[in-house]
C-alpha cells in the first residue's frame, strides 16, 4: 500500500450517483488490496491519517469504513493498531517469494541458504546503484542446489542508499547484518511497494564463456528512475530452468 501515492479510484467530490454511502466505497476498496496482500494478515494497517490521504477521503470516513471491516471481521484492531483478518488468505502474498531473483520455493530436498552483510558491494554494483566506490551498503547473498549438487543458483544483491532510505524493513537489517546470520528477504518487493515505490525490473542474460552457466543480471528502479538494487544471479542453464512470472493488476 503506497504511502506517498494519492489513491485514484475514490475521491471525496465523486458524485455517488448510486446512493452507496462513501465510506462503504472506501471499505470495499481497501478491502480490495488487503486481499491482494498490500498488507499481509497480522501486519498493522497504515493510520487514519495516512488511509485517509491515500483514499482521498476525510479521516471520518476512513474511521466509519474501518468500523464496517471491524463488524465483518475482515479488520481487526488491538493495541497494536489495525490489522487485517482475513480468514484463509496465506499470510504471504505470491509476489512476496520473487526476491531474490531466482530463489526457487522450498522443496523437501532442496537445499538453500541466504544471508546479509553491511559491507562493500561487488564489482560492477557500485556504479549503477549510485554509490561512492568504496562505500558499503546491504548485500544479500543467496545459495541454493537440488540434490547432488545439481541445479545450482547463487546470487548476490546489493542494495543502493535510496533503497535503505525509503524502506524501513531493509534498514533494520543495517545493525545485524554480520554475513554469518540467516536473512528472510523474500519479502523485500512487498516492502518496496508498501513504501510507495513502482518497482521498474530490467533483466539481462548472458552466457559465462566456456561453461554451462548464465548469469541474470536484474536491475530495479522506481517511478523516479532511482536505482534500488542491483541482482547477479548464476545458474547451470543445462540442468536448470529459469521462470519468469508477471501479475499486472486490474485497472478499476
Amino acid at each position: 500500500m503506497a504511502r506517498t501515492t494519492p489513491h485514484q479510484h475514490v475521491h471525496p467530490r465523486r458524485t455517488l450517483g448510486d446512493g452507496e454511502p462513501l465510506y462503504r466505497r472506501v471499505a470495499a476498496e481497501l478491502l480490495g488490496e488487503l486481499r491482494t496482500g498490500a498488507v499481509p494478515p497480522g501486519e498493522r494497517l497504515p493510520g487514519e491519517r495516512q488511509l485517509a490521504e491515500h483514499f482521498g477521503v476525510s479521516r471520518e470516513t476512513v474511521r466509519q469504513a474501518l468500523q464496517l471491516l471491524r463488524r465483518e471481521g475482515l479488520v481487526a484492531t488491538d493495541r497494536r493498531g489495525s490489522h487485517a483478518a482475513l480468514p484463509g488468505v496465506p499470510v504471504e502474498a505470491p509476489a512476496a517469494a520473487g526476491f531474490p531473483l531466482g530463489a526457487r520455493q522450498a522443496g523437501r530436498d532442496t537445499v538453500a541458504r541466504a544471508t546479509v552483510a553491511w559491507e562493500v558491494p561487488p564489482p560492477g554494483h557500485a556504479e549503477p546503484l549510485g554509490l561512492t566506490p568504496g562505500r558499503p551498503t546491504l548485500v544479500h547473498r543467496y545459495w541454493s542446489a537440488s540434490p547432488g549438487g545439481r541445479e545450482r543458483r547463487t546470487a548476490v544483491t546489493s542494495f543502493s542508499a535510496v533503497a535503505l532510505a525509503e524502506v524501513e524493513e531493509l534498514a533494520r537489517y543495517r545493525d545485524r547484518a554480520d554475513g554469518t546470520g540467516a536473512a528472510e528477504l523474500r519479502r523485500t518487493y512487498d516492502w518496496m511497494r508498501r513504501a510507495g515505490l513502482s518497482l521498474h525490473h530490467r533483466d539481462t542474460i548472458t552466457r559465462i564463456a566456456s561453461t554451462p552457466s548464465v548469469r541474470v543480471t536484474r536491475q530495479v528502479h522506481d517511478q523516479h528512475a532511482r536505482p534500488l538494487e542491483l541482482t547477479e544471479l548464476v545458474m547451470d542453464a543445462q540442468q536448470d530452468v529459469l521462470v519468469y512470472e508477471f501479475m499486472v493488476p486490474a485497472t478499476a
